[in-house]
């Protein structure tokens, strides 16, 4: 098998995409939310709008002819049919069809649309009102007004016409009756003939001007064909409550969703696998199962009490990854670790692991390297089935730690591994810079054997900063629902400047009796004598009496811990 991936792969935009919807999805409150205020909208304007009717009519718009029936080109091609829709629109006709009608020139202009079809000669006269027979009212009367004026318009010009060409008439007909008059009083044969032929000249252009006239006067003057008279409407032209209901659905699931989206921009923590490994630049090596401990004691931390079959497969499936990880096997050093707060859950990954390397047959070590808050030893059975006393009794000499002390585990069927317990010291960053500590962890130079580190949250103290340069195989243990992305990758800044390597991260779900929110991101009230304070351990602890106590000679409220803040 191949060694695990430094960093995560990079992720294409397709998978990106899902994940970011994966996210989203993850509010559904606020998705909801929307899609109820759409809802709501669409059914208050559905229901609060006044109804609105709308008839049409149409009208074929012609120009006046003589012929309509005559062959070849028509005299509709001259008509313009943009001018004769803003004639449509004009206050002239809705002056006269507001006379009509009775109501304010202002109200049908307001109604009033007219549309010409492509390639038509056909003007759509379109009117909205609150009732089905004004709006049928109304469009009729304003085509009406329509081609009264288009027919006013060519009658106009028609007479215009046929006064111009009687005016040139009349003078025309002075002159040949003064001409005929003339030709009867002379004998002058010459005069005779020259007064005849101005005579007929006289003639022929009074008839030219009778024809044109006599042509302007028969023209058909029809101003358009109703085609399509306005009727009442049966029902209100208005989207109605279904579409209105459909449009605020889809408005609504458009606001829920960029909600959700404005949600997750401005949410620190992380919402997938992905941001965690994104965030720390390591793979996850597996996904704790949430599982129901009813009746289980603080102490239960091996798998294996538990009768969690699942819990056990899953952290098998860990160690086998790192096992198989170059970077690990090399030196068989592993140091576990949470970003900050406190928990079990570091705790337990640390003693399953411990648990599955010696089921594979290695020589495990455990180390406890938190020295503030110590609790293995008083949580895990003894290889013959009870802890020894010395890990109960509070004098173990002046030796400090580590002292040469370890303890055999009974991991169960899995077998067994040492543990070097904690105890609390003054001065934890010499205690775990110390010769002795370098020696214990050296231990993981033999073949065939690990040493496991449990220390404290990175972002809390100083402690796992102290080991990383020794013990430089990180795994980090969170909760991704409650760690922030900038903690990840806070931590992965310090763990490299140490010296260090994060190998992966193990996620698991909320612990029993912490649940997600503000209230266990930004810390919990110390419950009384737990001697933990929001973010770790703060101040002097509780004093145990199943816990190793501080050097003899040494006053007890000197054994407090020194707190090292990581920059």
């Amino acid at each position: 098998m191949t060694e695990l991936t430094h960093t995560a792969e990079t992720q294409d935009e397709p998978d990106l995409l899902r994940d970011q919807f994966r996210q989203l999805i993850r509010y559904r409150a606020l998705i909801v939310a929307g899609l109820l205020v759409g809802l709501l909208g669409g059914a208050y304007l559905a229901f609060s709008g006044s109804d609105t009717y709308t008839s049409t009519s149409e009208v074929k718009v012609v120009a006046a002819t003589a012929d309509p029936f005559a062959a070849g080109a028509s005299a509709n091609a001259g008509i313009d049919i943009g001018t004769e829709r803003q004639t449509a629109m004009s206050s002239t006709v809705a002056g006269a069809a507001a006379a009509k009608a009775g109501v304010p020139v202002k109200k049908l202009e307001k109604c009033l649309q007219v549309t010409n079809p492509p390639n038509t000669l056909v003007l759509r006269f379109t009117c909205d009102a609150s009732t089905p027979k004004a709006a049928a009212d109304w469009v009729n009367d304003i085509t009406a007004a329509y081609l009264a004026n288009r027919k006013a318009q060519v009658t106009n010009t028609v007479n215009h016409m046929v006064a111009g060409y009687q005016a040139q008439v009349n003078p025309l007909a002075k002159q040949r009756q003064h001409v005929l008059d003339q030709i009867a009083m002379t004998n002058d044969q010459a005069l005779i003939s020259t007064l005849t032929s101005t005579q007929t000249n006289q003639l022929t252009r009074i008839n030219q001007l009778n024809d044109q006239i006599s042509q302007l006067r028969a023209l058909d003057t029809t101003p358009g064909n109703v085609i399509k008279p306005g009727i009442e409407p049966d029902a209100p032209s208005g989207p109605g409550l279904g579409m209105m209901l459909g449009l605020g659905g889809g408005v609504g699931i458009a606001l829920g969703l960029l909600a959700a989206w404005v949600r997750l921009v401005f949410d620190p923590a992380v919402r997938s696998e992905g941001e965690v490994t994104r965030a720390l630049g390591a793979p996850v090596l597996g996904t704790l199962p949430r599982i129901r401990r009813r009746g289980a004691t603080a102490t239960a931390l091996l798998a294996e009490s538990q009768s969690g079959g699942r819990l056990a497969e899953e952290y098998r499936a860990v160690a086998f990854r790192l096992i198989h990880d170059k970077r690990f096997s090399e030196r068989r050093r592993l140091l576990v670790v949470a970003p900050r707060g406190t928990g079990d859950t570091p705790a337990a990954v640390a003693v399953n692991l411990s648990a599955s390397f010696a089921e594979m047959g290695m020589e495990v070590l455990l180390v406890e390297a938190d020295l503030r808050t110590p609790s293995l030893s008083a949580r895990l059975r003894a290889a013959d089935g009870s802890r020894p006393g010395w890990a109960r009794s509070p004098g173990l000499g002046e030796g400090g730690w580590p002292a040469g002390l370890q303890m055999p585990i009974d991991a169960g069927e899995s077998g067994s591994f040492d543990l070097v317990p904690g105890r609390r010291v003054r001065n934890v960053a010499r205690a775990l810079t110390s010769a002795p500590a370098t020696r214990l962890f050296a231990e993981a130079d033999e073949p065939g054997s690990a040493v496991v580190v449990l220390a404290p949250a990175v972002l809390a103290y100083a402690d796992a900063l102290a080991l990383a340069d020794r013990v430089d195989g990180v795994v980090v243990v969170c909760d991704p629902r409650e760690v922030h992305r900038a903690d990840l990758a806070r931590v992965r800044e310090l763990v490299n400047g140490a010296g260090g390597a994060v190998l992966g991260v193990v996620l698991h779900a909320p612990e029993p009796g912490q649940r997600g929110g503000l209230l266990s991101r930004f810390g919990r009230r110390p419950a009384a004598g737990s001697g933990r304070g929001p973010s770790g351990p703060s101040g002097p602890a509780e004093h145990r009496d199943d816990l190793p106590a501080a050097p003899s000679g040494t006053a007890q409220n000197s054994t407090a811990p020194e707190r090292h803040p990581v920059p």
